[in-house]
């Protein structure tokens, strides 16, 4: 089985507006700027950290 990954793009500011716990989440994605994308692993934990700031980013199966 090939292990599947995930880009995850920040399309919303992490700063203006939302609460520190969501800013930091997206830091440990290594989501700074917008625009900034993370080719992060497909399993529950990064699953969790893109449910928690599902507003602020997009996300695309690869």
């Amino acid at each position: 089985m090939a292990d599947k990954k995930l880009s995850v793009k920040l399309v919303r500011s992490a700063v203006a507006s939302v609460k520190k716990d969501q800013t930091q989440t997206c830091r440990a994605m290594g989501l700074r700027k917008i625009g900034d994308v993370a080719c992060l692993p497909d399993n529950p934990s990064v699953r969790g950290m893109i449910f928690k700031v599902k507003h602020l980013v997009e996300v695309e199966e690869n």
